[in-house]
């Protein structure tokens, strides 16, 4: 509201709330980011060596090497940082953290349009707390997850705004839905179920005006977001284009699994993880009592919302030969209660919708069933159906607080406060859990950065060594030691990036740094023994150094 020439907006107390809560939430993943927890790995190091090659304009990928059909829009935020100081694990997360309270913000702002006030506050307290496996889904360059949140949110709210009339520049709006659709499917495919119900809202909700310029702005702004994906694929070499990768990895992992285990493994295991209820590593039966109760719920909460939608299909007073809303509006009109009403029914569904989508998407891989605690990470988009699914927990033990409420009424509502106090308490458990461990992760992290300033001292800048080594020792050393990744047989791994294979391959009696006590670590006895080559051998924490007194190359 306007006030001595500046905007001021009041917050209530629900708003102040959950205003101190998101700014704790916040707080929690800078120290974290600071500290370097969750600890970093060659997967994330992938993303900052494409942040420091774009950063020195030496390439600018479409793609993650080695993963042609991950968007690196998470190493163009950080290019710009790398750019004015050294590349880091802070510099390289810093941005994600920004995408973190813009993603609570939103789901603030989409909880109190769709559902209520206190609802939002307590869902940003959730959010602010965090185990092991949400935030590393946060705040570390691990591809699209942190992005795709906060980017689902606005297009969800831009529809709900342009469906209520609530906008004035309308067509900057129908643009930027359109872009911001567009940049999501050349992130990370996983957004799609997301992305069919934003747009299922926005059809609902402006269909007569997209069937004129307003959906052509949508459609140019879709190619616009999406063009990067575009060009690389015309321009890809035959079987390398995103989508004929996608289908390799798919056929590449196909197993045969039941419904039973595929089921069991998205839902009693992969929910309670994406969730924060487990620790990374297992997920108790006492755990799993989420995964079992959240289907329940977002059926419930599926029902309250056609229920409500049907109720306001027509307004009071409407002559049923007239259709609601067909008379044009002008710039400054607001539409009737009921169509405002009945489109937040709409928006609640589009949540529904989205969650169930991805949740059988999920269902119907292998890896569900193969490796859920690993692929569990696949779920964490469920958080923006958060409030969606608490809406009927929520609903019920508000019920149950009003005086007219009868015994049935009272009891439901205390098992209802119930499982929202043990939901926060597990949460809460995961976050103690994973500030428990910050210690450990301390001390590997600086045993990574041990080991790369050895190598850099012995002048040894070319070596070979295992995945998840690789990666991460050329991040922390900024690529003044290179690494080529080789297998438990060493034979040549997975090497992400092709030029540092290269690299080692042709240098002059090339280190190994592997695992103590690995099976590559044995194969490369074998080697030695082989070849009659002797080797000088260091040992870092939990790696040795191998210095062969002659050149010996892998097999392969």
């Amino acid at each position: 509201m306007p006030h001595g020439g500046r905007l001021v907006r009041s917050l209530d107390l629900p708003g102040l709330v959950a205003l101190a809560l998101g700014t704790l939430g916040v707080g929690y993943r800078l120290a974290l980011i600071l500290l370097t927890v969750p600890g970093s790995n060659s997967d994330e190091a992938t993303f900052g060596l494409v942040a420091m090659h774009i950063a020195e304009g030496r390439a600018f990928p479409v793609f993650l090497y080695g993963q042609h059909y991950m968007g690196t829009v998470e190493s163009y935020l950080a290019a710009p940082l790398f750019v004015l100081f050294a590349p880091s694990w802070t510099l390289l997360r810093l941005p994600l953290i920004v995408l973190y309270a813009l993603f609570v913000y939103l789901v603030h702002r989409l909880t109190r349009r769709l559902y209520s006030p206190w609802l939002a506050t307590f869902t940003v307290g959730l959010l602010a707390l965090g185990s092991e496996r949400v935030i590393r889904d946060q705040i570390t360059a691990v591809g699209g997850r942190p992005e795709i949140k906060p980017a689902v949110l606005a297009l969800l709210l831009i529809a709900l705004a342009l469906g209520q009339r609530r906008v004035r520049r309308r067509w900057w709006a129908f643009g930027l839905f359109g872009v911001l659709a567009g940049l999501c499917v050349w992130d990370d495919w996983l957004v799609v179920p997301y992305l069919i119900a934003a747009f299922g809202l926005l059809v609902v909700g402006c269909w007569r005006a997209l069937l004129g310029w307003a959906g052509l702005l949508v459609a140019g702004g879709f190619l616009l977001g999406v063009a990067p994906l575009i060009v690389d694929n015309l321009t890809a070499p035959a079987g390398q284009d995103s989508v004929s990768v996608l289908r390799q990895v798919s056929d590449g992992t196909t197993v045969v699994t039941t419904v039973g285990e595929r089921l069991h493994g998205a839902i009693l295991v992969g929910i309670p993880l994406a969730t924060g209820l487990c620790p990374p590593d297992r997920c108790q039966p006492w755990q799993m009592w989420w995964g079992g109760l959240y289907p329940v719920l977002l059926v419930a909460a599926l029902v309250l919302a056609v229920v409500g939608l049907v109720r306001r299909t027509r307004p009071p007073g409407v002559p049923a030969g007239r259709q609601p809303g067909a008379t044009p509006s002008g710039p400054g009109d607001r539409p009737a209660g009921w169509a405002t009403d009945r489109l937040r029914y709409v928006g609640q569904l589009a949540l529904l919708v989205g969650a169930a989508l991805a949740l059988a998407a999920y269902a119907r891989s292998a890896l569900a069933a193969t490796a859920p605690l690993a692929s569990a990470r696949y779920l964490s988009i469920l958080q923006i159906s958060l409030p969606a699914v608490l809406w009927p927990l929520w609903l019920v033990a508000r019920w149950a607080g009003r005086v007219a409420a009868g015994p049935a009424a009272r009891v439901s509502g205390v098992l209802a406060a119930t499982v929202l106090t043990l939901l926060t308490a597990l949460v809460l458990g995961g976050t103690g859990q994973l500030i428990g461990e910050i210690g450990t992760i301390r001390a590997e992290e600086r045993q990574a950065r041990v080991l790369a300033d050895t190598l850099r001292r012995a002048d040894l800048p070319r070596v070979y060594g295992e995945y998840w080594t690789c990666n991460r020792l050329v991040f922390i050393a900024r690529e003044e030691v290179v690494c080529a990744v080789v297998g438990d047989n060493l034979r040549p791994g997975q090497n992400r990036y092709r030029p540092y294979e290269a690299q080692v391959r042709a240098a002059d009696r090339p280190a190994f740094v592997l695992a103590a006590g690995g099976p590559a670590e044995a194969a490369l006895h074998r080697l030695l023994r082989r070849e009659g080559v002797t080797a000088t051998v260091d040992a870092v924490g939990q790696h040795r150094i191998y210095r062969p007194d002659r050149t010996v190359q892998p097999p392969g």
